[in-house]
Order: C-alpha cells, then sequence, then structure tokens
C-alpha cells in the first residue's frame, strides 16, 4: 500500500507539473521569438531612415554597422548589404506593405521605405536565423526540467513520509489482531494517524476489552454452573445408591460418573479458554512426562527412546496443559498397543516453535480420523487426540495423523513458539495417511 500511494502523489505530481510546464515552455518560446523579432524590426526601421537621408556610401557603412543580416532592395534594381534573394515576400514589400515572412532556416523581416525615387519603393530585409529565435529558449527549457523533476522528487518524498504515516498504526492494528487472534487477550494498540485509521485502533481496543469482559463473565457462569450442578449430581448418586438392585444400583452410578465426568470435563475445558496465555519450556515438561510414563513401559517390557531438543524452548502452552497432552497421547500409546510394543518420543525445535512427535509400533488407526472426539475405533471415546489437537489450536499450533515407520501410528503436534508474532503454519505436512 505505501509504495501504491507514492506511485499515485508521483503520477499527481507528474500531471500538474506537465499540464502546467508545457504551456509555459512554448510561451517562452513565443516571448523569445518575439523579442528577437521586435529587435529585428526596429534595427530595419533604423536602416529605412537611412536609406533616403544618406547618400550610397553611408547606406553601405550603416548597414555593415547593424547587429543583423540586413540587406536592402532599392527601387533601381541595386541590393545593398548582404546578397539576399528577391523572394515573393520582397516582392510584396515592394507593393508598399511591410510584412514578416518564415524562409527556410529562419525568418525576414520585410519594412517597405516610399518616396526614394519618384514611383519606387526600397525594401530593407533583415534576416533572423533559427538560433535567434531561439536564443536562450533551450537553457530556460532545461531550468524547467530540472524545477519539474526536482518537484517529482520532493513530492514523491512527502507522499512517502505520509503514506508512512497511515500504514504505520495499520500495520500496528494487525499485529494486535494477530495476538488477540492467538489468544493474547492483553494486546492493545495505540491508537494513532489518520482520524480513519485512529478510529478503527480505538474499536479495536473496545473489542478487545470486551472479548476479555465476555470471557470473565463465561468463567464466573462456568464456576456458578459447577455448584449448581453439583447439587443434583448428589441426589442423583444418593439415589442411585439406595436402590435395591444391586446391579441397576451399578449401572446408574456409573451413569452419573459418566455425567460428572463431562461435566467437569466442561468446566475444565471452559476455565482453561477463559485464562490468559501462559507459557512453558516444552523439553523440560516432555523430559518429566517421558520420566514418569517410563516406569509403566519397563513393567510392560516396551523400549522406547526419546530424542529431546536442549531447553529451554518455551511454547504458548501452560504447563500443565502441555503435560496433561503429552499424557494423553502416552496414555494412547500404553491403552490401545499390545505390552511390549516400544514407541519413541521426539521433541525438536522447528521455525516458529517445536514439533513434538509421538510414535509407535502397534496396530495404528482405525478409522481414517481419530482426532475427532468420539470416533476413535478402539473402544475409545477418542477423547485423548481431541484435547491434544485443541491445546495444540488454542495456542496457535497444530495436530497431524500419520502411519510411522514401524507401521503403526504417530501423532505430530506442532507447538507455537512463546514469542512468535503471527499465527504460523505448522511446518509438518499434515499427512493424513494411517495404518489399518
Amino acid at each position: 500500500m505505501r509504495r501504491w500511494l507514492t506511485l499515485l502523489v508521483a503520477a499527481t505530481t507528474s500531471l500538474v507539473l506537465i499540464a502546467l510546464l508545457v504551456p509555459l515552455a512554448l510561451l517562452v518560446r513565443t516571448v523569445a521569438a518575439g523579442a528577437a523579432v521586435g529587435e529585428a524590426e526596429s534595427e530595419a526601421q533604423s536602416v529605412a531612415v537611412a536609406v533616403g537621408a544618406v547618400d550610397a556610401e553611408t547606406l553601405w557603412l550603416t548597414v555593415e554597422q547593424a547587429a543583423h543580416p540586413v540587406t536592402v532592395f532599392l527601387p533601381d534594381g541595386r541590393v545593398v548589404g548582404v546578397p539576399a534573394p528577391r523572394s515573393a515576400a520582397v516582392e510584396l514589400a515592394s507593393l508598399g506593405r511591410s510584412v514578416t515572412a518564415a524562409v527556410p532556416g529562419g525568418r525576414e523581416i520585410l519594412v517597405a521605405v516610399q518616396g526614394v525615387a519618384p514611383g519606387g519603393t526600397a525594401v530593407v530585409r533583415v534576416f533572423l536565423d533559427d538560433d535567434r529565435l531561439t536564443r536562450g529558449v533551450f537553457q530556460v527549457w532545461a531550468g524547467l526540467a530540472a524545477l519539474g523533476l526536482a518537484l517529482v522528487v520532493l513530492g514523491v518524498l512527502v507522499g512517502d513520509r505520509l503514506a508512512r504515516a497511515v500504514i504505520r498504526p495499520i500495520t500496528a492494528l494487525a499485529g494486535v489482531s494477530h495476538r488477540l487472534a492467538s489468544g493474547d487477550l492483553s494486546a492493545r494498540t495505540v491508537p494513532d494517524g489518520p482520524p480513519e485509521v485512529h478510529a478503527v485502533g480505538v474499536a479495536l481496543n473496545h473489542l478487545a476489552e470486551r472479548i476479555t469482559g465476555l470471557l470473565a463473565e463465561e468463567r464466573e457462569s462456568v464456576a456458578d454452573l459447577s455448584h449448581r450442578l453439583r447439587t443434583p449430581l448428589t441426589g442423583l448418586r444418593l439415589e442411585a445408591e439406595s436402590l435395591a438392585d444391586p446391579e441397576e444400583s451399578a449401572r446408574i452410578e456409573a451413569r452419573v460418573d459418566a455425567l460428572e465426568r463431562a461435566v467437569t470435563s466442561v468446566i475444565t475445558e471452559a476455565r482453561r479458554r477463559a485464562r490468559g496465555r501462559a507459557e512453558c519450556d516444552a523439553a523440560a515438561v516432555t523430559g518429566a512426562r517421558v520420566a514418569f510414563w517410563s516406569v509403566l513401559a519397563e513393567d510392560q517390557s516396551r523400549h522406547f527412546t526419546l530424542d529431546l531438543a536442549p531447553g529451554p524452548l518455551p511454547v504458548g502452552i501452560a504447563e500443565d496443559e502441555l503435560a496433561a497432552c503429552v499424557d494423553a497421547l502416552l496414555g494412547n500409546v500404553f491403552a490401545h498397543t499390545p505390552e511390549g510394543v516400544s514407541f519413541s518420543v521426539r521433541l525438536e525445535a522447528v521455525t516458529g516453535g517445536a514439533s513434538l512427535t509421538v510414535s509407535d509400533a502397534g496396530p495404528g488407526f482405525a478409522t481414517s480420523d481419530p482426532s475427532r472426539r468420539g470416533e476413535s475405533g478402539a473402544d475409545s471415546t477418542g477423547l485423548g487426540l481431541d484435547i491434544a489437537r485443541r491445546t495444540a489450536e488454542s495456542a496457535g499450533g497444530s495436530l497431524s495423523l500419520r502411519a510411522s515407520a514401524q507401521g503403526g501410528a504417530e501423532v505430530v503436534l506442532f507447538l507455537r513458539a512463546w514469542n512468535a508474532g503471527e499465527r504460523p503454519v505448522s511446518p509438518v505436512p499434515a499427512g493424513g495417511g494411517s495404518s489399518p
């Protein structure tokens, strides 16, 4: 936009200068030619006075002292001064009419002098070549061109400054909007620039305040919801325990437990989204959780490898959320692969953040998209991968699934860096392939 505004100013300035300087240049040429013709006419009049007042010798001296080439055509056919052809314009002037005629190479000024001899008219001819007619014109044109170029350059510089003054606050607004989109609700802009851009900045800050207020209201509503649901859930549990049929009682209690877990999940998710942005060291969290699961891996004779990038590796996710995410991915490996199946965990730094890869040598995915809630296809709720995906996407990351090199499942989680300015694109390909 800055370049287009600068080009617009340059084009407008150029058009205005062309509209002014071209007529001015033509006027300069006309004025220069008029001044030269006026000077030649004055000289021709001076020679015309001498034609009838002096003798032939004195007339020769007068003609030779003239600043321009002068020729005097006398009525008796004699020619005094610079030799020149007797053109049609000279014949017209000999009839008693002073004229100015254009000839090849310049212009001739003809003054008729009557009364020199009985029945005859003398003609004084002053010749102006093209150089005299345009003397000084090209220098003035060069000055006008230099002035026009300087004005265009000045207009471009001023236009660039004005464009910067407009673009800078717009760029700042875009940065704040990206921060808000990535979850940084503390992002605010300083309204600046033209009145319209200033108004947009004020509106964006108002929108951010409104979003913050709505999330605060949501957090309060969630807290109120947890208290409101606790009493009816407790009542249902008591009613289930009081049933005479043990099987019916156990079945209803299981349903109550499932309902309570679902409500707790909803409340936890809403509270997580209502909180502000956080960060943690992905290397430290991943290493700690793998160390926790390594005990179970030894019990089940599972061989595993850990390839951990040297920390710190800050990402825009809270420590407890990332820990839960890693637990969900490793929990899926233990829950859905037979004992003794090996797995690997790799955390590496990539452009814009970190990439966490968990792969195994098990049977692979049972559905084409097991990350969708409730579609794991392996006798589970499918919430583990969905939680991991939502956790990553809430901070600008992504989750992709594919088959591992051993034929099992591989989950690649892209975690956006804490200090990344814009929402990044995952550097890992979204390979949707999976094993049966």
